[in-house]
This record gives structure tokens, sequence and C-alpha cells, in this order.
């Protein structure tokens, strides 16, 4: 696949959510096709394009997504925010933004704050 050096790179990212309000705080809705914000210390760029496999919430198996890197908190943040990467879901494949959004169905027009909002 043309482009994967930044997953080869850093591996292949693992994220669980088995719970709706730790979900509600890593979606990025905001971005075109959807994205989750990561909590890692692994050194990203924008634009770097990232492979994940994403376990949510008591789905049976992992959904594989393909994305690339538009947003960064580093380590120290301002404001005790945690380190990481956002992620923007590829447009090829729209399962996990489905399924995400089916979970956060009530909740997304919330104030509450996430890890990127």
């Amino acid at each position: 696949m043309k482009g994967l050096g930044g997953a080869a790179r850093n591996g292949i990212l693992s994220l669980t959510i088995r719970d709706k309000a730790v979900l509600y705080a890593a979606y990025m809705p905001f971005v075109e096709n959807g994205g989750l914000f990561i909590p890692t210390n692994k050194s990203y760029s924008l634009g770097d394009e990232v492979f994940m496999l994403l376990s949510l919430m008591d789905e049976p198996e992992k959904i594989p997504v393909a994305g690339k890197v538009v947003w960064i908190t580093p380590r120290g943040a301002q404001g005790n925010r945690a380190a990481g990467i956002g992620v923007q879901f590829s447009g090829e494949d729209d399962v996990a933004n489905q399924k995400i959004e089916t979970y956060l169905v009530g909740s997304l027009d919330s104030d509450r704050p996430t890890h990127t909002m």
C-alpha cells in the first residue's frame, strides 16, 4: 500500500473503548469522515498515515481502520490534556464511523469537553 511508511514505522495502533463517555471524549465528529483521538506518547507528524484496530464496546470483532494524523496533542500540553494524536478515518470504509455515531446517538450535541475540543 502506498504511503504506509508512518504506519510501518510506528506499528499498528490498537484502541479499545468499552465506555460511552470515553468514546464521546475520543470521537472527532468535526473531522471529515470522522476520527478518533488516540492517547500515545509515540512521535507522529501531521499527515502520517496510520492503521488501527479498534475494539468498540462489546463488539466481538476488532474494526480495522486506516487514516491519517490530523491532530497532535504533545506531552505536557496545557490544561492537563492527554498526549496523543487525532486520526481522521479514510473515506474508503465508514464502518467505524457509522458504529461510533450509532453508539453516540443523542450525545453528539453535548457541550461536554472532549480530548480535542
